[in-house]
């Protein structure tokens, strides 16, 4: 399966944009979907997973102000994300988990101006 992320660019602080992430086949199949992100010169971070329960969990620095979801019809997992800072800068990458194996895709760069 390849992911494709989308819905990237340049925002200033305090705006919103939502990522999306699509798959060529069924999400379904995967235990959960991801979001990670990299800032330059960091190491890539979880941004939020969502399971195949529906249960959600998030960086403590994003709660509140990103939230996950998914369309199973047209497999797509989405970020959603508002009150963005600065600090979120960063690649944003998807990736789908199954069996503790990650499958990423390429990353979307998002950018925060202040």
């Amino acid at each position: 399966v390849q992911l494709q992320a989308s819905g990237g660019g340049l925002v200033r602080a305090g705006g919103s944009l939502r990522l999306s992430c699509a798959a060529t086949r069924s999400i379904i199949s995967f235990d959960a979907m991801a979001w990670y992100r990299q800032p330059s010169g960091k190491q890539r971070e979880p941004v939020a997973v969502l399971t195949s329960g529906g249960d959600a969990n998030y960086a403590d620095s994003v709660k509140g102000r990103f939230t996950i979801s998914r369309d199973n019809a047209k497999n797509t997992v989405y970020l959603q994300m508002s009150s963005l800072k600065p600090e979120d800068t960063a690649v944003y990458y998807c990736s789908g988990i199954k069996d503790a194996r990650f499958q990423w895709g390429q990353g979307t760069l998002v950018t925060v101006s202040s």
